[in-house]
């Protein structure tokens, strides 16, 4: 497509979803930029980890001083408190001066403000730093849990699932690298395995993560569950896990609260492998001192699920043109260098690698202190998050068959 035709069918579909156009040229990044200037960009971030607080603050820092953008940081307990903000200015007839600029979403949020047209874009190719996003290997940035993301969201880390485990009482090689021979290891190690409850995300990851290796067609993951096809494909687990549950820590009859919970179990030698959905979950917890510094991570040999967060624009918001730029410098290399270093978030790169420069590249290297840091390469490619529904149904087919 023509550059110009590019910008009547983006007109073309602003005026018919009712979104505003942004007021600078999208094909023109100087113009953007200049119109930033001076803005001030309400980012909506989740709050709860002082690490992610001091990095967004940290880009603020670099937003004002290469842009003259202010970032205020409105911190969140969760995304939907944003995602209810939009909704309301929506129908309050709010369709210009939101209060929400930049949003930090995934999954069902997204979902949500796509499917009731919340969204300003699509934008996200457009920006200069677009071109280092890995859209070969790490179909997250392209995909968010079954729905596409169709320029509406930028990619800013990633998250996938690993082991954690304690190389100096438990050596890899003795470690399951498959769901089937976890059980056989279950079996020889008993008490020594656990998850959190199924009632936490992490929980019902785990119960994922399982499904994914013994249903017969993964690929049905990626279609909304029904009546019809659920238990059918998750008969096998449900059969793997009636084995597997008696074999955990306190017999399967308690479960940790949480990640956090669950890694005290593994600091304090009660159990020997937990689940996380943070890569960096070792080195982090080494050098927070939670941790022994003989923590590893490893993941399965058929891969493990990995998703993506994501930056969105509201469609009314006030500063959409600094949004973008906050955005676009999410995606610049150095700063996702620092993100990923364990010291500042530990977050992994939504980048392709082999995009970048040598020079580039070379701040993705492990840093000489990042103990039980993985490489990128060591995390393999990642699997797509199965559709919002299987988790649903999961967690209340887990209660119903193992809660008393």
């Amino acid at each position: 497509m023509t550059r110009i035709a590019a910008k009547l069918a983006m007109i073309a579909i602003a005026l018919i979803v009712g979104r505003p156009a942004v007021a600078a040229d999208l094909d023109n990044w100087d113009e953007i930029a200049a119109r930033a200037r001076g803005q001030t960009v309400y980012f909506n971030a989740w709050a709860g980890d002082p690490q992610t607080n001091a990095f967004i603050d940290y880009v603020g820092s670099e937003a004002s001083k290469r842009y003259g953008i202010k970032v205020e940081h409105v911190n969140l307990k969760d995304t939907a408190e944003a995602v209810t903000r939009v909704v309301a200015e929506k129908a309050a007839g709010r369709n210009e001066g939101g209060s929400v600029d930049l949003i930090w979403i995934n999954g069902p949020n997204f979902l949500a403000m796509k499917s009731q047209n919340l969204l300003f874009g699509p934008f996200g190719e457009m920006l200069p730093n677009y071109r280092y996003v890995d859209t070969t290997h790490k179909l997250s940035n392209l995909i968010d849990f079954t729905v596409p993301v169709d320029g509406y969201e930028v990619p800013c880390r990633m998250a996938q699932v690993v082991f954690v485990y304690d190389s100096a009482r438990t050596p890899l090689d003795t470690l399951p690298k498959t769901v089937p021979a976890m059980l056989d290891w279950a079996k020889a190690h008993p008490g020594r395995l656990t998850h959190p409850n199924v009632r936490n995300f992490l929980g019902a990851t785990f119960l994922k993560q399982a499904l994914y290796e013994l249903t017969p067609d993964s690929q049905v993951l990626q279609q909304p569950a029904t009546d019809q096809d659920f238990s059918e494909v998750t008969a096998p687990l449900w059969q793997w896990y009636d084995s597997l549950k008696p074999l955990l820590w306190r017999q399967g009859e308690e479960f940790p609260d949480s990640g956090p919970a669950q890694r005290q179990l593994l600091a304090d030698g009660e159990i020997d492998l937990a689940i996380s959905f943070d890569p960096a979950e070792a080195a982090v917890g080494i050098s927070n001192g939670v941790l022994p510094p003989s923590t590893r991570v490893y993941v399965l040999d058929g891969g493990t699920i990995g998703n993506t967060s994501f930056l969105a624009i509201p469609f009314n918001a006030s500063h959409k043109e600094g949004a973008m730029l906050v955005a676009n410098l999410l995606l610049d290399p150095a700063i996702q260098a620092r993100a990923q270093d364990p010291k500042t978030m530990g977050s992994f790169t939504v980048l392709d690698l082999g995009k970048l420069d040598a020079d580039q590249r070379q701040l993705f290297d492990r840093p000489a202190d990042a103990i039980g840091l993985p490489t990128n390469a060591e995390l393999k490619t990642p699997l797509l998050e199965p559709h919002p529904s299987w988790m649903t149904r999961i967690i209340a087919e887990w209660e119903r068959r193992y809660v008393k």
